[in-house]
């Protein structure tokens, strides 16, 4: 099963952007973003919701992988 981290690798990459771009989107520090993805740090839900934001994904999905990926837009 994906990790976290495994999630935010690949779905960063999808979007074609390095750490630091989506820490400079996110306002999350690109050293949380490479801890993340290489599994040595969990984000707390405050940095997911912003990470999942700036990626245009569901939080929940990104969190516990379940659910839709992407975000649901307001119509």
């Amino acid at each position: 099963m994906d990790t976290i981290g495994e999630r935010l690798r690949k779905t960063r990459e999808r979007r074609v952007l390095t750490q630091a771009e989506l820490a400079e989107r996110s306002a999350v520090l690109e050293v949380t973003i490479s801890r993340i993805e290489n599994g040595h740090s969990q984000p707390t839900p405050k940095t997911i919701r912003k990470l999942a934001e700036a990626l245009g994904v569901d939080a929940t999905w990104l969190r516990f992988g379940e659910g839709h990926q992407e975000e649901k837009l307001a119509a």
